[in-house]
């Protein structure tokens, strides 16, 4: 298995996210306000829409084009991925 350098990175905000998860759901025991776990819950849902993103960006950045530049996939299936991957951004 491939080692990517974004993959730290983006292990970080998920477990940041992880966090701010727990906490949220905490909030919700707690019965704090709406508009507060209203604001943590669209935190979360930025982070990891950043840490997807991220993802997409490094797979099409390095994996693909490491792909394209040894010629190990056909052309036809290199932007059959592409198009894939491109779905969850």
């Amino acid at each position: 298995m491939t080692t990517h350098a974004s993959h730290p990175d983006i292990i970080k905000r998920l477990k940041r996210a992880e966090g701010h998860l727990r906490s949220i759901i905490a909030m919700l025991e707690e019965e704090r306000g709406c508009l507060d776990i209203a604001q943590q819950l669209q935190a979360v849902e930025s982070a990891i829409g950043n840490a997807k993103k991220a993802l997409v960006h490094d797979h099409i950045d390095h994996c693909l084009e490491d792909t394209v530049r040894k010629g190990t996939q056909s052309a036809d299936d290199t932007i059959r991925e592409f198009k894939a991957i491109t779905k969850y951004l």
